[in-house]
Order: structure tokens, then C-alpha cells, then sequence
């Protein structure tokens, strides 16, 4: 028996109980795109018609993808690359589809680059609400204060550094020490902070005109360009190809319902975004404001509102403290995913292997916070196509959540629908030959890696 499979049956970490594993999951799956972007992509593109439109997808694509990576996970006991390195061999197929494995490992890798950056803004916002930088903002002012956090690179140097030091923190006391007792308080934390700045923003801002901007069906904004879009917020949003649910599922006793579990999560990371959005545009359509996209809702158009609000130090303060909140549980399971893999691949134990891909991760990070300021005319792979007036930045994010991601999901769908035996599917699924395993089935075999294949040209050519 080969020595990495030995290594990943030994003393196997596990969760202590199953609201640690779903608050560990959910708080992968909620990250800051759930709270900036799922609803402005509602908003813009039809609402409710939509968000219909969305909802089908995370159950017809995300449930039976998000349950195949969880079944990986247990069933192979290993990283993302060893888990399904294991179910190959043990389905007679070639220990080289781990590498499968290692793609989405590779993947969540270059995003924590980027995205613990990102997640030092809202630690940089949050100390700055709570000073009262905010009040009375104009929007100009505004965007000269995001412009002045970007534009130095110590600062963002500073924040990142912080980032990541918390994340080595938590990951090198181990799953039950370490993760589990974060997320049972970061995740009850943004919660409570979601639910207040909802009720917060129903008295004090346009709670109507949200409810118009995001639930009103308008079909006429539906195009199939409107589907992919919505697939894609699924895809991405669910966090499926990035390694650290198959790592996550790893960790799971085989009483627990998968199905079950997946549903959960799903459920929590939809409602939340939802939430997200009646928590964020009424402030903005009270105070006029334009509900943009991206980073500059939150970081450029809200403190506008925040500023010119009652109470808006108070409960801009609450709401990066959200934002941390969300950015931080990410960054939590994408580092664990990088970390299982080096334990499995190189010996390497958890306090070292946290500081050897902290340390990596922070050192890559650099490139990402020069490309907003002093690099930020270079652009790497201006010479391709889809790479073109790219940043560091933009390349690493265009790379890693257009390409990679999507090649992951195919991969693993290819491979655990078509090459895993039925018999070791049911196992590793934990369910019985029926009419939800008939629906995995159709769905893993043939309608995601068609719909994936789709998205990953469609994103190329334009």
C-alpha cells in the first residue's frame, strides 16, 4: 500500500460534533461574495425571476455537487488529492485522478493569496467606522478613502499580515481546538450582526424598494446569458472545486446524513446572501445612492450611507465586523485544505505545515497588494486574450475562479459519475439505490459537466 494512503488512515482528525462540521461548512460557503455580490447580480438580473432561476440551479447542480465532494472527502479520508486518489484505487482506477485533487487544491491556493488582502479591508473598515471616519462623508470622499487604503501598500501589507497571523492561530490548534471554536463564534456572530442590521435597515431605510429591486420577477432581463450567470453565482457561492469541502468531509463520521448536511448548507449560504440584501439596499435607495457592484458597495457606497445616517458609527461598525466575520471563516478553510495537502504529501505536521503555507500565502500576497498600487499598470499576461488590462490581481482571480475552478468540477464530476462503481457511489453517498440517487446521478453524469463545460468557454471567448 502506498505510503500516503497509510498516512491518511492514521489518527484521523474529526469533527466533535455535526453544528461544528455545518458552521465550519457554512462558513466557507459564506463568504464576501455572498454579501456584495449575490445580490446585486439578483437585482440586475430580473429579481425574482432570477432568484427563481437561482434557487433551481443550487438544487438541481449544487446539492448533488456539493454532496459528491462531501462523499470524496469520507469516503477517501484524506486532502482533497488523497481523498480522491483513494476512492481511484479503490475503484480499480489510476491514483494519478488525485491530481484532480491537487487542481482544486492549487485553485483555493492562489484565492487565499488574493483574498485574505481583500479580507484585511474589512478589519481596516471596521477600525475606521468605529473612529467615525464615516460621518458625513461625500461620495468623492468616499472613494478617496478606499483609494487611500488601496494605494498604500504598507497598509494593506499590515492588514494582510494580521490576516494571516489569525488564521495560522486558529488552524494550528487543529479541527476541534482550532476551527470548530472559531466558527462557533465567528458564525453566530454574523448571524446575530446579519439579523440586526436587517432589522436596522427595515426602519431606517427603503425596505420597499429593496423588496422591488430583488423579489420582483422582471423576465424580460432573462436571457441564457442570465442562466449562465445564475449557475455560475451557484457554483462560486457554494465554494464546489476548491478543495476544502471534500477536506472538510474528511473529518466526518459516516452516521452523518450527507444529503441532509448539503441541504443545510445550501439553505444557510442562499439565506444569508438574501439577508445580505435587505440588510444592504435599503440604506442605499434611502439615501440615493447607486447600488454598484463589487467592492465599491461596500467599501466606497455604503460608508456614504453609514455617514449620513442615525446611529450609521454603531451599525457601520457591526456590519464590517459581518464582513470580518464572513472573510475570515473562509480564509479558516481554504488555508486547511492547503495545509491537509502538505501534511499528506511532504510529512509535514500541522504547526509547521500552518506556518509554511501562512508564511507562502502571505509572500505570494505581496504581488496581489502591489498590483493596486505601485504595479498597477503591469499587467502579466496582456499578450493573451482573455488575460488582457488583467493586474496581478485580476489575472490570479480571472485564473483561478474562471479556469481552474470550473476544470476542477468537471473533472471531479467526470470522475466520481463515471469511473466510481455504483456500489462505491451508494457507499460513499450513504444513501440507498433510489430516486435521489438516480437524480445524482443524471445530474453528476451528464447535466453538470455539460453546463460546466459551457460556462468554462463562454467566460474564455468573451
Amino acid at each position: 500500500m502506498p505510503k500516503v494512503e497509510q498516512k491518511e488512515h492514521k489518527g484521523k482528525e474529526q469533527w466533535s460534533s455535526r453544528i461544528g462540521f455545518l458552521l465550519a461548512a457554512v462558513g466557507f460557503s459564506v463568504g464576501l461574495g455572498n454579501i456584495w455580490r449575490f445580490p446585486y447580480v439578483t437585482g440586475e438580473n430580473g429579481g425574482g425571476a432570477f432568484l427563481l432561476i437561482y434557487l433551481a440551479c443550487v438544487i438541481i447542480i449544487g446539492l448533488p455537487l456539493l454532496t459528491s465532494e462531501l462523499a470524496l472527502g469520507r469516503r477517501g479520508r484524506g486532502s482533497a488529492a488523497g481523498s480522491i486518489r483513494n476512492v481511484a484505487l479503490g475503484a480499480g482506477r489510476s491514483p494519478n485522478w488525485g491530481a484532480v485533487g491537487g487542481l482544486a487544491v492549487f485553485c483555493i491556493f492562489i484565492i487565499m493569496t488574493y483574498y485574505t488582502v481583500i479580507a484585511g479591508w474589512t478589519f481596516d473598515y471596521f477600525f475606521m467606522s468605529a473612529r467615525g471616519v464615516f460621518q458625513g462623508v461625500t461620495g468623492e470622499q468616499s472613494g478617496n478613502i478606499f483609494a487611500g487604503l488601496v494605494g498604500d501598500p504598507w497598509r494593506l501589507l499590515f492588514w494582510h499580515t494580521l490576516v494571516i497571523v489569525l488564521v495560522v492561530l486558529v488552524l494550528r490548534r487543529g479541527v476541534q481546538g482550532g476551527i470548530e471554536r472559531a466558527v462557533k463564534l465567528l458564525m453566530p456572530a454574523l448571524f446575530i450582526s446579519l439579523v440586526v442590521m436587517v432589522i436596522y435597515a427595515f426602519f431606517a431605510g427603503d425596505f420597499a424598494g429593496t423588496a422591488k429591486f430583488l423579489l420582483e420577477p422582471d423576465f424580460s432581463k432573462v436571457t441564457i446569458k442570465t442562466v449562465m450567470v445564475a449557475v455560475g453565482q451557484a457554483f462560486f457561492s457554494i465554494g464546489i472545486g476548491m478543495a476544502s469541502l471534500i477536506t472538510y468531509g474528511a473529518y466526518l463520521d459516516n452516521k452523518t446524513s450527507l444529503t441532509g448536511s448539503a441541504a443545510i448548507i445550501l439553505g444557510a449560504d442562499t439565506g444569508v446572501a438574501l439577508l445580505a440584501g435587505f440588510a444592504i439596499f435599503p440604506l442605499v435607495f434611502a439615501y440615493g445612492l447607486a447600488p454598484s457592484g463589487g467592492p465599491g458597495l461596500v467599501f466606497q457606497t455604503l460608508p456614504v450611507a453609514f455617514g449620513q445616517m442615525p446611529g450609521g458609527q454603531v451599525f457601520g461598525s457591526i456590519f464590517f465586523f459581518l464582513l470580518i466575520s464572513a472573510a475570515m471563516t473562509s480564509c479558516i478553510a481554504g488555508v486547511q485544505a492547503v495545509i491537509a495537502w502538505a501534511d499528506e504529501h511532504w510529512g509535514i505536521d500541522r504547526n509547521k505545515g500552518s506556518l509554511l503555507a501562512g508564511l507562502t500565502i502571505w509572500v505570494v500576497g505581496f504581488l496581489s497588494i502591489l498590483s493596486f498600487n505601485q504595479w498597477s499598470g503591469f499587467y502579466p499576461l496582456n499578450f493573451i486574450p482573455a488575460f488582457e488590462g488583467k493586474t496581478i490581481f485580476d489575472t490570479f482571480d480571472f485564473f483561478a475562479a474562471n479556469i481552474l475552478l470550473l476544470i476542477g468540477g468537471l473533472l471531479t464530476s467526470i470522475f466520481i459519475g463515471w469511473l466510481v462503481p455504483k456500489k462505491t457511489q451508494l457507499a460513499a453517498l450513504g444513501i440507498d439505490d433510489g430516486l435521489f440517487f438516480s437524480f445524482w446521478k443524471a445530474v453528476v453524469k451528464f447535466i453538470a459537466p455539460v453546463v460546466l463545460l459551457t460556462i468554462l468557454v463562454m467566460g474564455l471567448l468573451e
